[in-house]
């Protein structure tokens, strides 16, 4: 037999219950992991916000690291560096010259001992600077000749002329050769020009260079004296010569000179005529020479 009752649900058991959550949570975990539908569009704003913080970074790590960098060393001060007064001898053509020829003494002069001389140069100023009395000719080394050094110019020389310059010198006592170097010197003492003086001592060909004559004594006798000089060493003949026309055929011993110098002879007249005579000297060797003549009165 049926009965007929109202419907009443079964009660859920509580397994069913927990499997019921889990499955929920479950799904809306899933739905917040997925991605939308639809891509968004681009937000300029964005765009922008995002390079100005890219530029940001960038600015504040290029301040951080010119902020980290050392200090530049400070240079050293520099002393000022010096300049000189301008001077000739910065100009390389302000003083210069041409020698034009020896005037006096070519090279090889020969003079005798104790000879005194003149050396005269010719020298051109091929320079831009004026020679003045300020300059001078200076010794500059070898055979000083007793020259004077240092002696001033004479005169002021304009660039382009031509000036005679000149030093006294004596000959040495010693035979040889000599050679003797000058310069000229401006007025800042810098020398340029550089010239020389070139002689021989004692080889001359010997001769005889002079002979002075003396008379002393009175009437009835007379004595000639002969001074004679040489300008080297070697040997002297001679004969004397008188105004009566007499012959000398005496034999005179040579006078022997072992360098250049002045030696003595004399001979005696033994006169009783009145009237005025002359007694002469001829040099026999080496000149072949009459020199001089003695004059004398007998009332």
């Amino acid at each position: 037999m049926m009965y007929n009752h109202p419907y009443k649900e079964a009660p859920m058991s509580k397994n069913a219950k927990f499997f019921l959550l889990l499955s929920l949570l479950t799904l809306f975990i899933f739905a917040c992991t997925l991605p939308s539908g639809q891509p968004k569009k681009n937000d300029p704003n964005i765009v922008f916000t995002a390079a100005a913080q890219t530029a940001s970074v960038q600015l504040t790590q290029a301040v951080a690291t010119i902020e980290t960098q050392a200090p530049p060393s400070t240079p050293p001060t520099l002393a000022p560096s010096f300049t000189p007064a301008v001077n000739k001898s910065t100009d390389d053509n302000c003083d210069k010259a041409k020698f034009i020829k020896d005037v006096t003494i070519p090279d090889g002069t020969v003079f005798a001992p104790g000879e005194s001389f003149t050396k005269i140069w010719r020298i051109k100023n091929i320079g831009t600077c004026t020679w003045t009395t300020g300059y001078a000719l200076v010794f500059d080394g070898g055979a000083e000749l007793s020259g004077v050094s240092p002696t001033p110019l004479t005169s002021r020389v304009a660039p382009g002329e031509i000036i005679d310059i000149s030093v006294n010198l004596v000959a040495p006592a010693t035979h040889g050769d000599y050679l003797g170097n000058w310069q000229i010197q401006n007025d800042s003492g810098e020398k340029f020009a550089k010239i020389y003086v070139e002689i021989n001592v004692g080889n001359l060909d010997f001769a005889v260079t002079s002979v002075n004559l003396s008379v002393t004594g009175s009437c009835g006798h007379f004595v000639i004296t002969a001074n004679i000089t040489t300008n080297s060493e070697g040997e002297v003949t001679y004969k004397w010569k008188r105004s009566d026309g007499a012959i000398d055929n005496a034999n005179h011993p040579p006078v022997k000179f072992t360098s250049a110098g002045t030696k003595s002879v004399s001979t005696d007249w033994y006169l009783g005529a009145s009237g005025s005579h002359w007694m002469d000297i001829y040099i026999d060797a080496p000149n072949h020479q009459q020199f001089g003549r003695a004059n004398f009165n007998c009332p």
